[in-house]
């Protein structure tokens, strides 16, 4: 067998073994690194993360932000254990901290280390928005969308791989190697992005509103994130996450089904 033939053979096989189920979706994703080997490493660069900024603790926000984050955590277990994924949580860890930042940011690591910076604060404008934002976060988390990005990109190397190995001619090469470039990333990885920057705002929904938050208020902190941005986005086909418009659209339509879900769970009122 020659190199290129091993080549394609080799990223058959890895695809066909590595794939694992997202439980929120039912959509079978790529897999290539294992979790057990993902978390750890998470774990590591979150407390170093911490060692090297400040962290805020004991104050009212802080508080505030390790609450939302528990009640989202123990909404994500529940709807787990009753749609059949009992102990899919046992390797998470869960922790929420608030940094002093003035970034406007927010983000969860692989295995549940959680992140907000104090500059989303104002724009979260209170507990409901805050939840919006942590169920958002923890929902990349619980899908493993960081997991799938690390697959996919190791599914590119192989593609480039492949050409590389097959193209002999060094201006078909470069011609080859620039069109693939543009073209995985635009056409395959920004789209993959953007679908789990949606996917993440739907379970997010569901997540807050069994947590006894109103999901509705996702789209009016969408409309705050829009505001504070000036408009200042890229097309949405060359940005990794939807436009703030198709995400206003999208939670809207979704916010009733996260509610009526909720209501399986005993959840009648919500918090805005």
């Amino acid at each position: 067998m020659n190199l290129k033939n091993k080549v394609v053979a080799f990223g058959t096989v890895a695809l066909f073994l590595s794939c694992a189920t997202n439980p929120f979706t039912g959509k079978k994703t790529l897999a290539l690194v294992p979790n057990s080997q993902i978390f750890p490493t998470a774990f590591a660069q979150y407390d170093q993360f911490l060692t090297e900024n400040k962290v805020v603790k004991g104050t009212a926000d802080a508080n505030l932000v390790k609450n939302v984050g528990q009640k989202i955590a123990v909404a994500a277990e529940r709807w787990l254990d009753a749609n059949g994924y009992q102990g899919y949580l046992k390797d998470y860890k869960w922790e929420y901290n608030l940094v002093d930042d003035k970034t406007v940011n927010a983000w969860c690591m692989p295995g549940g280390k959680i992140v907000v910076y104090t500059g989303i604060l104002p724009i979260a404008n209170g507990e409901a928005g805050l939840a919006a934002i942590m169920g958002h976060e923890v929902s990349h988390a619980l899908a493993n969308h960081g997991q799938q990005r690390m697959s996919a990109d190791m599914v590119q190397q192989v593609g480039a791989l492949a050409g590389n190995v097959a193209i002999k001619d060094q201006q078909t090469l470069n011609i080859f190697n620039q069109a693939y470039g543009v073209g995985t990333q635009v056409g395959v990885l920004l789209p993959f992005s953007r679908s789990h920057e949606s996917e993440a705002d739907e379970i997010g929904l569901y997540l807050m509103a069994i947590a006894g938050y109103d999901p509705i208020e996702a789209a009016d902190l969408w409309r705050r994130m829009s505001a504070q941005s000036g408009g200042q986005a890229p097309p949405e086909f060359l940005s990794t996450h939807p436009s703030n418009e198709t995400r206003i659209r999208q939670i809207e339509a979704l916010a009733p089904k996260a509610k009526e879900e909720a209501r399986k769970f005993g959840v009648t009122s919500f918090k805005g």
